[in-house]
């Protein structure tokens, strides 16, 4: 098989997974693209939920409710100290998930669903079942997917639902479900969204973090939404939503923006993918295959033209080149130098994607990674980029910090402070001394260079990779070429 239709296979596993490594590539490079899509697929089919072992207070919401009530402030900041270090554990255990896991797809679209659902919590459990809820209906029925996440306690929790009652209606919940989850700014009215808002008057969760509808709270009286009279409950709404065609377009329309191209969308095919979508009853699994088997998703407009979210960047590395983190904290300052923490959204809308990931820093930030990874060397942070829950960690646990004390600004406020942390990590690049150990050096650094990057790169480029790679062995030279070639803006593309 050619190199272009290596290539074409690559974006495939790029973008309905994390990549794919050189061994797994060379097994399948002679299947069909229909064959691989299917294969893809049928991995998906079974999967594990997220999981860990929750602190000694089982990161349950109950605790945390008494805690408010009854217990003492050290108790309380004991608590909140086992829930941080739960959302922590979570975090990780989901960013090995993506790196590792068999069912790729599914956790690409529990990715992209996380993003579009975009919500948090400080209740360890509640994170980890809607996490769970979005893996579970991933490429099931829209429809399904949307009334379970609508009736999460994450969400409830999240968008003030819990306080949606008859004689206060809180309208958080009913205005994002329709900007942000369904139908998009200006397809409904404000008069829409007050309506829907006592229909979802009720709707809440238990201690235990079950769903639960009080009736005593639910506004039953007549409500006008999308122009039609009724006793609308929240799930009559939903349904109303639904029948919308503009929902359709809505969801296709993100969801091509993920997958394919972030900003240069077809609108015929637009228009053909959203009118399938809705005639299928809002089948995710559909819509997906018919993406990856259309011969516009293989275009070269398309590959290469998305920039990998630190998510992405992070979880893509680990899976194709066999890279371990012998600690699990790095990861999060990772993620947090890089602009992305999982299951810590910036606001409901999610992150933004696409240019805004990079900016100067956090591209020269990315280019060093490699060399980081690949070394196990040290990495310059700052207090200010670590997220709150990781500070008293990074605290404890750095043994460079400086011992200076921190400078003030000229508020009293403390500067920030840099630190280095060594990145230690185990990588395994046997497969690739064997796959590509038979070339001599120009072939190598061609070969290699076709396959670590989705965008072509000039020769001069090239050159000073080849130049700055260590000759010593034929191993350390396809190991420097590959750290050297991942260090560059084009690996930022997938």
């Amino acid at each position: 098989m050619n190199s272009n239709n290596r290539r074409k296979i690559q974006h495939l596993f790029l973008r309905a997974g994390f990549g794919i490594s050189i061994s797994d590539l060379n097994n399948i490079e002679n299947k069909s693209l229909n064959d691989i899509v299917s294969g893809i697929f049928s991995a998906s089919k079974n999967y594990n939920d997220l999981k860990i072992d929750f602190g000694e207070y089982s990161g349950s919401y109950k605790l945390k409710k008494e805690a408010r009530e009854k217990l003492t402030k050290e108790e309380k900041q004991k608590i909140q100290k086992s829930f941080r270090d739960d959302i922590v554990k979570l975090n990780v255990k989901w960013i090995n998930k993506l790196a590792n896991e068999n069912a790729q797809l599914r956790e690409k679209m529990t990715l992209f669903w996380h993003g579009h659902f975009a919500c948090k919590s400080p209740v360890p459990a509640f994170n980890m079942n809607q996490n769970n809820t979005l893996r579970k209906y991933a490429l099931g029925k829209f429809s399904d997917l949307l009334m379970a996440v609508s009736k999460d306690p994450a969400m409830l929790q999240f968008l003030n639902n819990q306080q949606n009652r008859k004689k206060s209606p809180n309208e958080n919940f009913a205005r994002e479900l329709m900007e942000l989850f369904t139908l998009g700014r200006g397809n409904y009215t404000e008069d829409d969204i007050k309506n829907s808002a006592r229909a979802f008057t009720g709707w809440g969760f238990d201690e235990t973090g079950e769903f639960v509808f009080r009736e005593r709270q639910h506004d039953d009286g007549e409500k006008i939404f999308f122009g039609k009279k009724g006793n609308f409950t929240g799930e009559d709404i939903i349904k109303m939503i639904l029948e919308n065609k503009k929902t359709a377009e809505f969801i296709t329309n993100k969801i091509y923006k993920f997958f394919v191209n972030e900003t240069n969308i077809g609108k015929s095919v637009a228009k053909e993918l959203a009118d399938d979508f809705y005639n299928s009853d809002y089948d995710i699994e559909k819509l997906m295959r018919k993406i990856f088997t259309s011969d516009w998703f293989y275009d070269e407009k398309n590959i290469g033209a998305k920039i990998k979210s630190p998510a992405e960047l992070i979880s893509g590395m680990m899976r194709v080149y066999n890279i371990k983190f012998e600690n699990d904290l790095p990861i999060l300052y990772i993620e947090k130098s890089l602009g992305q923490m999982l299951l810590n959204p910036p606001n409901v809308a999610g992150w933004s994607g696409g240019k805004s990931w990079i900016d100067t820093s956090s591209l020269m930030f990315r280019m060093k990674l490699p060399e980081v990874l690949f070394k196990s060397s040290e990495l310059e942070f700052s207090v200010k980029d670590m997220p709150d829950e990781e500070n008293e960690a990074m605290k404890m646990e750095n043994e460079k910090m400086t011992d200076k004390p921190n400078k003030k600004n000229k508020d009293g406020s403390s500067k920030e402070k840099k630190f280095f942390k060594q990145i230690r990590t185990d990588i395994n690049l046997s497969e690739y001394h064997k796959a590509f150990g038979m070339y001599d050096k120009e072939e190598l650094a061609n070969n290699l260079s076709d396959f670590v990057l989705q965008k072509n790169i000039d020769s001069k480029t090239k050159k000073l990779a080849m130049t700055y790679s260590d000759i010593s062995s034929k191993e350390n030279y396809i190991e420097s070429m590959i750290m050297r070639l991942m260090s560059l803006p084009e690996y930022q593309l997938c």
